[in-house]
């Protein structure tokens, strides 16, 4: 069985959203003897991590009420390298993206060692696209699912149609095809987002 680690390493200096400096990490260690301990504080949105609808919408769940059972099973993995700009409806339609799939996007994004501005994002078309298909879930090796769209509609769509997000994964060294993944958000209570640990499992489907 072969295991990918998708997630990011969190460290100060890390490729964070628009490379504002509020959302860097911040480790605070303090040794006293042989004993040592560090406080941390973390942007819920920092590296890889995963959105509730909250994030969003005004009214929307809390991170805590998506289930592990839907975070938890089989994913496909689709390479679209080749999209430049925004991930439209037409890149979408010849891919085997079926209901209840959890679908994770690899892009050029996965080969950026710092944050980029021009990053691939899903475009309204796509997203409007998989929701009307009925998935599971979305991932994407971008700090955001969606940019430069005024009013969200990516993110609303998809969480208006119960669509999971999951930001800011590393999908370089993963060839396309369906893998076995564990996705778990830290579990945070009543807030938009948690940081996630993401694991793909090849060879036990």
């Amino acid at each position: 069985m072969k295991i990918y680690d998708i997630s990011m390493p969190i460290y100060t200096g890390m490729p964070v959203y628009k490379n504002i400096e509020d959302k860097q990490p911040v480790f605070n260690t303090v040794t006293n003897g042989h004993v040592t301990e560090s406080r941390i504080t973390l942007d819920a949105h920092v590296g890889t991590h995963t959105d509730a609808p909250l994030h969003m919408m005004n009214d929307g769940a809390t991170i805590e009420t998506i289930g592990l059972e839907r975070l938890v099973g089989k994913c496909k993995v689709f390479d679209l390298t080749h999209v430049t700009g925004l991930i439209e409806k037409g890149d979408l339609e010849s891919l085997s993206i079926e209901k209840d799939d959890f679908i994770l996007l690899k892009t050029k994004n996965s080969y950026d060692e710092e944050f980029n501005f021009e990053f691939i994002a899903l475009g309204e078309s796509g997203a409007k696209y998989v929701s009307e298909i009925g998935i599971n879930g979305v991932g994407i090796d971008g700090l955001g699912v969606e940019r430069a769209q005024p009013g969200h509609p990516t993110h609303r769509t998809l969480f208006s149609n119960d669509v999971i997000v999951i930001e800011g994964l590393r999908l370089k060294d993963v060839p396309a095809g369906e893998y076995f993944m564990v996705a778990a958000p830290l579990k945070l209570v009543g807030i938009d987002a948690a940081p996630s640990r993401v694991l793909l499992m090849e060879g036990i489907l």
